[in-house]
């Protein structure tokens, strides 16, 4: 059946560079590297870390770190080798379709809404909630009903419950990035992202140099702290239940490669940044979490704002001004690399027919995909305004997983079926780093809830039944 076949590696390569309006070749490998920076450094850096810590891992985090940048890394180098080999845009979706077929990789593509516009619209709520917070600093208050979702529920100083309106911040920040990303272009959009990346990075290492001065070595011990009796609270099982939740400040890598179109010289620059954000990503995190851990005792740290209590201990009290700063930048940076990421991969899924072609859509001055950045733009912003944050994180997280664990199996599909391809970037120890990618990626999806898989299945059958209704009709490979 058709919905099996697979594209030729070469054909997708010649599909890259066909039709008159085409997107706009300007990253090279340091844009590529702060994209996947962009991406991967937000608020979960300055909350999960202290809160894995206080009731996982103490002062063993580090390790947590270090096991969960390891995992990533299996995925980042099967990334990594597919990237080199299929410079074209569509991330996941595009390397499912070569290795795999269509159907998977429609499946794949379906995935990839969960993890980029799902995850936006988390994101853009969270981004709402800081700046609100920024605002108040500043003696400015925004309405209740303009900054909650009409079904979050908020319970005010005096006890009494309210709901609001609409979540107008959330809305706005999915609004201004879109526009961006319409009429900016890639460089412009490529620029901002530097920006906000260079400005949370500062913040980050400005926490770091000066914190490590006042840095108390007891607070390390025990390092290692004894297990409770139960698993997960502390001991080496601690460790490993802190690895799999810091797991998740490490998602965003993969948006690099849905930018393969834009990049200069995709072959060798796509590795560049994927690798490359992560092992950047990697030392900050590390670093930032001896210095965290070594201010305040771990058990201070289980608050929803474990980097007060941090620089409390410090004469700066004004750094918690700049991390406030460095958390909106770090969230305007992951908006704006998820909502990239988004539209390229609808960009790519039109060009194969399964979606509407006014998806494909080239600006002719902007080189962007604008109708889809526009729909995508819509659909984001009416989730951020609207949806609950709890409903919207709960589906972010196990998507990105299964498209993780099919990006490794792909990789031993192409090694067993063209073994001839040039491959400017090898995943070293094949079969090993893809099998243990696989085994990485699933043990953390079922270390999820209950609820996380039952939105999975229910969001692959509706994917299903548009894929049967509209896709496989206008399939171009069908025809």
């Amino acid at each position: 059946m058709s919905l099996w076949r697979t594209k030729s590696l070469e054909f997708l390569k010649a599909e890259a560079e066909s039709g008159k309006d085409k997107l706009e070749r300007a990253l090279g490998p340091v844009s590529l590297v702060m994209l996947g920076i962009g991406a991967i450094i937000g608020a979960g850096l300055f909350s999960i870390t202290g809160i894995a810590a206080a009731e996982h891992a103490g002062p063993a985090i580090i390790i947590s770190f270090i096991l969960a940048a390891v995992g990533c890394a299996f995925a980042g180098m099967c990334f990594s080798e597919l990237a080199s080999m299929i410079p074209v845009s569509g991330g996941v979706y595009t390397y499912t379709y070569a290795t795999m077929g269509e159907f998977i990789a429609w499946i794949m593509g379906w995935l990839m809404v969960i993890e980029y516009s799902i995850g936006a619209a988390t994101v853009s709520i969270s981004w709402s909630a800081y700046i609100v917070a920024l605002f108040q600093d500043f003696g400015i208050q925004i309405p209740h009903y303009l900054i909650a979702s009409p079904w979050q529920p908020t319970i005010l100083a005096d006890g009494t419950t309210v709901f609001g309106i609409m979540n107008l911040p959330a809305a706005a920040i999915v609004v201004l990035i879109s526009c961006l990303l319409i009429f900016g272009g890639i460089k412009k959009s490529a620029k901002a992202n530097a920006i906000f990346v260079v400005v949370k990075v500062t913040v980050v290492l400005v926490f770091i140099c000066l914190g490590a001065f006042y840095i108390d070595f007891a607070n390390y011990e025990p390092f290692i702290p004894a297990n409770t009796g139960t698993f997960g609270e502390f001991g080496w099982s601690g460790i490993i239940r802190a690895a799999a939740i810091v797991f998740f400040a490490y998602i965003g890598f993969d948006a690099v490669s849905t930018a393969a179109q834009e990049s200069k010289k995709p072959q060798r620059d796509l590795p560049i940044g994927i690798i490359g954000s992560l092992i950047i990503c990697t030392l900050l995190y590390i670093a930032f979490a001896l210095v965290l851990l070594g201010l305040v005792p771990f058990q201070s740290l289980n608050t929803a704002a474990p980097i007060a209590a941090a620089v409390d201990v410090t004469p700066f009290k004004w750094l918690i001004g700049l991390i406030k700063i460095a958390i909106i930048a770090g969230l305007s940076s992951v908006i704006l690399v998820l909502l990239l990421g988004q539209s390229r991969i609808f960009y790519v899924m039109s060009k194969d027919g399964l979606i509407p072609k006014m998806f494909s859509l080239i600006h002719h001055r902007y080189h962007t995909p604008w109708f889809s950045s526009l729909f995508i733009m819509v659909f984001v912003a009416l989730i951020g305004a609207f949806a609950p944050i709890s409903l919207a994180a709960a589906m972010a997280s196990i998507g990105t997983l299964l498209a993780f664990a099919i990006v490794c199996a792909g990789v031993l599909v192409l090694r067993k079926t063209r073994p001839d391809f040039v491959r400017p970037f090898k995943t070293p120890l094949v079969p090993l780093v893809p099998i243990l990618g696989i085994l990485s990626c699933v043990a953390l999806m079922f270390s999820l809830s209950l609820h996380s898989w039952i939105g999975l299945i229910v969001w692959i059958a509706l994917g299903m039944i548009f894929y049967f209704a509209y896709s496989f009709k206008h399939s171009h490979m069908n025809k």
